[in-house]
């Protein structure tokens, strides 16, 4: 029986034959160089430069980290957005690079990769931090690798140390070849990052070896925004959309509004552009979308039409969020916490408003909302 090296595919329905030898068409496209030098490059002592405390509950989950890493567990790391998961394995991070040993932290998003080396560079000063997303591949080394999950595969049994925020991503959440990869590089042992773990992980780190470390507060210790649904039909809907944007422009709030597909966030900010003219809109199809998110950080643009391509990974001050349509499909519970989670992230501006404008409301409406009450309350 045939059984990719790669992604350990077994299934004959993946397996092609071109002139007597087997191939696996499920990761046929992972196509590329691949590393094997594990030489650790910086020759500089590896050290935390942070410029703030962590809280206490972080402080205290960042040891465990730590504890379970020198003892050879895995940690799962639940946390709700903008609990500062990130900061919670600096200290571990840092134990690896003093002892020489290989790092790597993967999210499924390329837009987060860059974002999180330009931070990792920053908090490790001393040592050389490497992004690998698909367009940029030349430089595979590096004594912290931040690298999407599809460049996973270049790397095999490779990581003392694998990072893996956000599993419950697309395209990694239910990917079995990425999955498979992620397994496939480990050397040492790993931590995963999630505020919406599956079922399947929760009863993955239920068994020996692993552990679940929560954090439900965020490191500010104020109240996450509880998100308002708001009923409305056809023209209604708008008009709720062109007041509640009105309002945040009037008071200097920048705000994102997400809708569910590429093509209706266009069509929608051709809308909107008619009443207010510094706004834009991002998709995964956008063109310098980077550069349009950095200006909405600045405060040059007052709103972004956007899809769930800034679902993660955006911190902006004062940010207030709407979903439109949010009784899509699209929008499951887990993606609904993800994009409320944007507001009442930075200190000085804890508090926001999350605004889901649709037809009717949903079960994973009801759910992201009981999530954030129930999070609310272990404060």
């Amino acid at each position: 029986m045939f059984i990719c090296p790669l992604c350990g595919n077994s299934d004959p329905k993946y397996i092609g034959n071109k002139k007597g030898t087997l191939y696996c068409r499920k990761c046929i496209s992972f196509i590329g160089e691949k590393e094997d030098d594990d030489t650790f490059l910086t020759k500089e002592e590896s050290k935390i430069f942070i410029n703030y405390k962590l809280s206490e509950k972080q402080a205290e989950i960042a040891r465990k980290v730590l504890e379970n890493y020198q003892n050879h567990i895995n940690t799962l790391i639940y946390a709700v957005c903008g609990a500062g998961k990130t900061e919670l394995v600096f200290n571990v991070i840092e134990y690896a690079l003093k002892h020489k040993q290989k790092v790597g932290f993967s999210v499924p998003r390329r837009d987060v990769i860059i974002e999180l080396a330009r931070r990792f560079q920053n908090t490790f000063k001393n040592n050389i931090v490497t992004s690998l997303y698909g367009g940029n591949t030349n430089l595979l080394k590096g004594d912290i690798l931040c690298l999407t999950t599809h460049q996973l595969y270049r790397y095999n049994n490779y990581f003392d140390l694998l990072i893996l925020d956000e599993i419950d991503a697309f395209p990694y959440k239910g990917n079995d070849v990425l999955n498979a990869l992620f397994k496939r590089s480990i050397k040492g042992n790993y931590v995963l990052m999630s505020a919406t773990p599956s079922k399947e992980v929760l009863k993955e780190f239920q068994g020996k070896n692993h552990m679940i470390l929560e954090l439900f507060s965020r490191y500010h210790k104020k109240p996450i925004p509880v998100p308002k649904v708001k009923i409305a039909f056809c023209f209604f809907e708008y008009l709720l959309l062109f007041i509640y944007l009105k309002r945040f422009i009037n008071q200097r709030k920048p705000c994102l509004i997400f809708v569910p597909t590429v093509d209706f966030s266009h069509s929608l900010y051709s809308f909107l552009n008619i009443f207010f003219k510094t706004g834009e809109v991002v998709n995964s199809k956008r063109e310098n979308r980077g550069l349009i998110i950095d200006k909405f950080r600045e405060g040059k643009y007052d709103f972004l039409v956007t899809t769930a391509v800034l679902e993660r990974g955006v911190t902006v001050k004062n940010l207030q969020v709407i979903i439109f349509n949010a009784d899509n499909d699209i929008y499951q519970s887990d993606a609904l916490i993800q994009i409320s989670g944007r507001v009442g992230r930075v200190i000085g501006y804890e508090t926001g408003e999350v605004i889901y404008i649709a037809k009717r409301k949903t079960k994973a409406m009801e759910e992201a909302i009981n999530f954030t009450i129930r999070a609310n309350k272990t404060l």
